[in-house]
């Protein structure tokens, strides 16, 4: 059966956005003294809210949360990612092929964050105001709390909700709310193993891209 509605994670899965993101942190962790890989980064952070990767960073450096990290990190960050960011490959075919299916977005960055790459990629009509932040939640991915919020905004149940998702932390918040998770493989950022750790944290079905969605929602048409 089609879903009913079609959740999108957004970096990652919309935006290709984690591995300039991870990059940027991990150089700043490891520039205040905490030697950390872009693979440290997208393990530790990759998924999460602001407010829980401070408290991540906290636990991975030792120390008290650095008073300027914040203000430091957002100034570089915003400037590259606005400059650097596009879309994943693929998504914008796949958005007009699927026009019959509600969307939305369900996402642990900001509003103003998917709001600016959403008329910069030219999808505004795609997703409307269908963008939803877990800032707006009590608690961020791995809880389902998101998840539930964007269902209930769209009138659609859980159970028949699709949710595309890059990281096992959005893996895990979608079925812990009911939710079909699809691990997805499209961005730039993933590596090996990335598969085997979605799986680990229970998608349904992994999809290497647009195409590979694209393929298999087909099968389920008459």
């Amino acid at each position: 059966m089609l879903p009913a509605l079609i959740i999108f994670d957004f970096d990652g899965v919309i935006a290709d956005s984690e591995a300039i993101a991870n990059q940027l942190l991990a150089d700043y962790l490891t520039s205040i003294g905490t030697p950390t890989t872009l693979e440290d980064s997208m393990r530790l952070f990759m998924g999460k809210r602001f407010e829980d990767t401070k408290l991540k960073i906290v636990e991975w450096t030792g120390r008290p949360f650095p008073e300027d990290f914040e203000n430091a990190y957002r100034a570089t960050s915003r400037v590259v990612m606005r400059r650097d960011v596009g879309p994943i490959r693929g998504i914008k075919t796949f958005l007009e092929q699927h026009q019959d299916i509600a969307r939305c977005v369900a996402s642990s960055s900001s509003l103003e964050w998917l709001d600016h790459c959403v008329e910069k990629f030219g999808f505004r009509h795609h997703f409307g105001s269908n963008l939803f932040s877990a800032t707006a939640v009590k608690h961020g991915k791995p809880a389902p709390d998101i998840f539930f919020h964007a269902a209930e905004k769209m009138r659609v149940e859980p159970s028949r909700s699709l949710v595309i998702e890059d990281s096992p932390t959005g893996i895990l918040g979608a079925k812990a709310a009911g939710m079909t998770a699809v691990g997805f493989l499209a961005g730039s950022h993933i590596r090996d193993g990335h598969r085997e750790r979605l799986l680990a944290a229970g998608a349904d079905h992994i999809m290497v891209d647009y195409n590979d969605l694209e393929r298999w929602l087909a099968s389920f048409k008459p």
